[in-house]
């Protein structure tokens, strides 16, 4: 396929109809009916079949239209750098943090960078530990904020900031709760077990198999924002990172550190050939800062 049958296929498939993509696109319905004809000759497939006035994809579409979004939006990313390189604009800045991360602290960073660099693109998204390598190697973003810095790889890292463990709670279930929580005081509470989520994870089940402390699971969340909502909802008591648990507060629900702390550092991580711009190291003093803190 080349990019005017992708161009015209995508558009097909989300918008349901020849006359619908050609109206997005600008162009006449015959180009439109022309170029996808000669896209399913060059496959030698079927990918739509009309239904009651409407273009039905086939399952051979479905599966084609992973990659060709994947290569449509790539396409769509190039054409808005050019646009702005065109028109003077500035830097596109491309970060991806994990969820905890994004929930409340990235755009704090990024609404205080704008007020003083309005002309700076951001580029966001969410992504997990085992995703940031891809996302680096494939360029689909500049920086990863991330818990982890992943080993053996040709990678580097800035230490942006360092949080720590807490326990995120319903007041009505602790309402005298110390200023830090021990692990074994919370013997016989139901927990939502974070034990296989990442590294922070990692550090907790290393602390409690050290002081032999178990926990009673009752749920096993692998996202630090979903076992936020388990507790809002009365399933039982979280561990979570601090910045997910700000982010959740709110009436009735509170949070503590553990004692002893468990910290942890925040990283920003790159590839060691693509160091970060100028543009990009000034976000992240801000982001320190933002950190720093709270």
């Amino acid at each position: 396929m080349n990019f005017r049958h992708i161009e015209i296929f995508h558009a097909v498939y989300v918008h349901g109809s020849v006359s619908a993509a050609a109206n997005a696109l600008n162009v006449s319905q015959p180009s439109v009916s022309k170029v996808l004809r000669h896209a399913e000759q060059t496959l030698g497939l079927e990918l739509f079949q009309r239904t009651r006035g409407r273009l039905v994809p086939t399952q051979d579409a479905h599966a084609l239209f992973a990659e060709v979004a994947e290569v449509h939006d790539k396409v769509r990313s190039l054409r808005q750098t050019s646009r702005n390189l065109r028109d003077g604009r500035g830097a596109v800045l491309r970060v991806s943090a994990l969820p905890s991360l994004g929930l409340d602290l990235i755009p704090q960073a990024v609404a205080s960078y704008l007020r003083q660099h309005s002309e700076v693109l951001f580029d966001l998204q969410t992504l997990h530990h085992d995703e940031i390598l891809r996302k680096l190697y494939e360029r689909e973003t500049d920086v990863a904020i991330s818990f982890h810095v992943p080993p053996g790889a040709p990678v580097a890292h800035r230490v942006i900031g360092e949080g720590e463990l807490v326990v995120l709670y319903r007041e009505e279930d602790m309402p005298e709760a110390p200023p830090r929580l021990s692990l074994d005081s919370l013997d016989g509470q139901r927990f939502i077990s974070p034990v296989q989520a990442g590294p922070l994870g990692w550090l907790l089940s290393g602390e409690m198999e050290r002081l032999g402390v178990t926990l009673q699971e009752t749920v096993s969340a692998r996202t630090y924002y979903v076992a936020a909502g388990l507790v809002k909802a009365g399933v039982g008591m979280a561990i979570v990172d601090n910045f997910t648990a700000e982010a959740a507060r709110e009436r009735g629900l509170s949070y503590r550190p553990l004692q002893p702390a468990i910290a942890y550092d925040i990283n920003a991580v790159f590839l060691q050939s693509r160091p970060p711009s100028q543009a990009m190291s000034d976000f992240l003093d801000r982001l320190t800062a933002i950190i720093d803190a709270l």
